[in-house]
């Protein structure tokens, strides 16, 4: 019997680009409160909202932070600059829904938005920055993620940008290769240096039955 494989892919950074907005929301929000807005747009990278506002501000009740950050990007997903990363249309198109899941830092809603806007289909499977009391680099929503579509974590392969998405994949015991950039994330299995260039790997993977081997087997 062949034994399922799925992909879990971050959003932000691996399959559209709104970092443009994401930067400039950030630097709103960090001269609202009187921060840097560079050690803030770095803390942003590799944390959730929620993450970023209690290790910035601690003390301070972070609900009302959030808020104000989530009020500035309801509107840029909406409205402000995005684009799809070349490859990421024919590689969702390809993939059946029920094979696939977004795991990511933002929220559902606005990914919905930004995906809606750029034409890409959305997966039966969405883990946003609600989901899980931990987020990225702890291994919970891409659990979380495996859990939901039915599959075991050995049989899962992340795609991602980040070091923090990364070590989730990592710690989530999944094969994760690190796409969109010129050198390896540390810890990735396999590294492509655009999203596009893993189309046909990434599609392969899915189609072939499970081996009951550790994850780190299918890397190169």
């Amino acid at each position: 019997m062949a034994i399922r494989r799925a992909v879990l892919f971050d959003v932000d950074g691996t399959l559209i680009d709104a970092l443009a907005g994401q930067r400039r929301i950030w630097h709103d929000w960090a001269v609202q409160f009187g921060l840097d807005p560079s050690v803030v747009y770095e803390t942003a990278l590799r944390t959730r909202p929620v993450d970023t506002v209690v290790e910035l501000l601690p003390g301070r009740a972070p609900g009302p932070l959030v808020a104000a950050f989530d009020r500035l990007e309801d509107v840029d997903s909406v409205h402000g600059d995005v684009a799809r990363i070349a490859g990421a249309a024919t590689l969702l198109d390809a993939l059946e829904p029920g094979a696939w899941a977004l795991v990511t830092s933002n929220a559902e809603h606005r990914v919905a938005a930004r995906f809606r806007r750029l034409g890409l289909p959305m997966p039966v499977v969405v883990i946003d920055n609600a989901a899980t009391r931990l987020g990225k680099p702890a291994p919970d929503p891409f659990l979380l993620a495996a859990s939901r579509l039915g599959v075991e974590p050995r049989d899962c392969l992340v795609v991602e940008d980040s070091p923090s998405g990364v070590a989730a994949g990592i710690a989530a015991g999944m094969t994760v290769w690190s796409v969109n950039g010129e050198d390896v994330v540390p810890g990735a299995h396999r590294h492509y240096s655009a999203l596009v260039d893993a189309v046909d790997d990434i599609c392969n993977f899915v189609a072939t039955d499970a081996v009951r081997a550790p994850s780190g087997a299918h890397g190169r």
